[in-house]
């Protein structure tokens, strides 16, 4: 399994570099530092990749050699990321966008508690061998994962995640997002 988890990462770490190159260096998009705050990225900005992203994100992880690993995936919606900003713009400290859109691209993988021992020690190796931005253990509000973060070294370039859960912690986690990360969605209109 930790050869599949491992492949998962460096196929993610490829698709993110594909899109993005493709995105953000034809020229037809301006190119914005992401490790400025939210008042010099605009919102049409993050709104236009998300887009983009949420169209074409199918046709890159299609050539991804990734059939036989079981994962989940999703791109955040325009209403979760306008949440996001909204919260963080009532920080007084101010956040790089890099670091607060970090999830546009969100990917999930279940594992049993010794891939999850195994995982954590070899994640700063990988991080090495594949660039990644970082990584670490999350343990708050009921939920525990491993969040690992891909950006491929360049600060114009959305980084994107993968979430890696213990299979015991997995209905708890489910059941934090749902109270803490959706509460902005009104289901009584």
């Amino acid at each position: 399994m930790l050869e599949k988890i491992e492949r998962l990462i460096d196929e993610i770490n490829k698709v993110h570099l594909a899109f993005s190159q493709d995105y953000f260096e034809t020229g037809k998009i301006q190119k914005v530092n992401l490790k400025h705050t939210l008042e010099k990225v605009p919102v049409e900005h993050i709104l236009a990749y998300r887009l983009n992203l949420h169209e074409a994100i199918n046709d890159y992880l299609y050539r991804a050699d990734l059939t036989d690993i079981s994962y989940f995936y999703r791109v955040k919606t325009s209403e979760s990321i306008l949440h996001k900003i909204e919260r963080f713009q009532q920080r007084s400290e101010g956040f790089p966008v890099n670091s607060i859109m970090n999830d546009i691209f969100g990917a999930r993988m279940i594992v049993s508690t010794e891939d999850i021992t195994q995982v954590m020690n070899k994640l700063d190796e990988w991080k090495e061998k594949y660039g990644l931005k970082n990584w670490y253990l999350r343990d708050k509000d009921e939920y525990v994962g491993i969040h690992i973060y891909f950006k491929n070294s360049s600060n114009f370039y959305y980084p994107w995640e993968l979430q890696i859960w213990d299979r015991k912690d997995a209905e708890r986690n489910i059941q934090s997002h749902r109270k803490y990360k959706r509460n902005f969605v009104n289901l009584f209109h």
